[in-house]
């Protein structure tokens, strides 16, 4: 069986079996299951999805993005990387801000102290990993002790890092600090396994058409990364889902890459030397191989996270 058949059957799955349930901050439909697992031998290929193109650039920045600590959009509007716009726009116009969008986005690509002021996504995943608020002020590096401690000890059980900070959910917060976005791949933890890196990223809401194959490339590339910084190969990545879900305006989308057959999946390298995450760029990073399927458009719906008044 090809390894994307498995994703293919998540899809499937939500289509033919999800429960519908509504997003309380938008209205919006989902068709819901939870639970499941699949898991990718990065040995035979990176999972790039084919049945649809993925967009590659966008993971690629993204995940550096993340890697790299940073919080604010402007390094990916400035890569023409615009997945994350809508959250900060949507601080900017609840605040009063009478911008449109893309007058938004324009204005944080030219003006710096604009993009410092409103570009800013606050607890989001690469300040979680790479700079955690600790009690004492801190700012705690916790993927950067995960690679250390692997490299320290290759036997380890205990690295893992998480992006799920109560004091900043829901109506945990103190007013005014709640996450303006839903942590959604809240945790992962690498091991090593017959000498390979491994990792497992537990997802708690994944949208099943638009998020989860950036997802799964992002956190495959991920290990290879880690792989390098350590010098071994990759291993395994394996995902494992809580809520997975469709959006009521993405079946037909999901009918026609049903309709599909997967084609051989490509493979990644790192050129040069890694000897940590901070020595990683993106330039570094070569995709060979990738010929999908076209894409398919669907709509993003922002929904989920903090919500006035659910959690005011």
């Amino acid at each position: 069986m090809h390894p994307e058949q498995q994703y293919l059957n998540l899809l499937r799955k939500t289509l033919e079996e999800g429960e519908e349930q509504v997003d309380k901050g938008t209205g919006v439909k989902t068709y819901s299951v939870f639970g499941a697992q699949i898991r990718f031998d990065l040995s035979q290929g990176f999972p790039l999805l084919t049945t649809k193109k993925v967009y590659w650039n966008g993971v690629l920045h993204e995940l550096y993005w993340f890697l790299s600590g940073q919080s604010n959009i402007k390094y990916l509007v400035d890569n023409n990387v615009h997945i994350w716009d809508d959250y900060p726009y949507k601080i900017f116009k609840e605040k009063g801000g009478e911008l449109s969008k893309e007058e938004f986005i324009k204005k944080i690509a030219e003006d710096a102290e604009f993009a410092k002021t409103n570009g800013e996504l606050p607890h989001i995943y690469g300040e979680m990993w790479r700079r955690w608020p600790a009690t004492d002020g801190r700012g705690v590096d916790q993927l950067g002790w995960v690679i250390d401690e692997l490299g320290k000890d290759p036997d380890a059980h205990n690295t893992l890092v998480t992006s799920w900070d109560p004091q900043y959910m829901y109506s945990m917060a103190r007013k005014g600090e709640g996450a303006r976005f839903p942590i959604c791949h809240n945790m992962y933890q690498v091991n090593i396994k017959h000498g390979k890196v491994c990792l497992q990223l537990y997802q708690r809401s994944a949208d099943i058409f638009l998020g989860v194959p950036f997802n799964i490339a992002s956190y495959a590339l991920l290990t290879v990364v880690i792989a390098k910084i350590l010098g071994r190969e990759p291993g395994e990545f394996v995902h494992t889902f809580g809520d997975f879900h469709m959006y009521e305006n993405h079946r037909e989308q999901i009918k026609e890459q049903l309709s599909r057959e997967p084609k051989k999946f490509p493979t990644v390298r790192i050129e040069g030397d890694v000897s940590s995450l901070d020595a990683f760029k993106p330039s570094q990073v070569v995709l060979e191989g990738y010929e999908p399927h076209p894409p398919i458009k669907a709509e993003l719906t922002v929904s989920g996270g903090y919500n006035k008044k659910l959690h005011g």
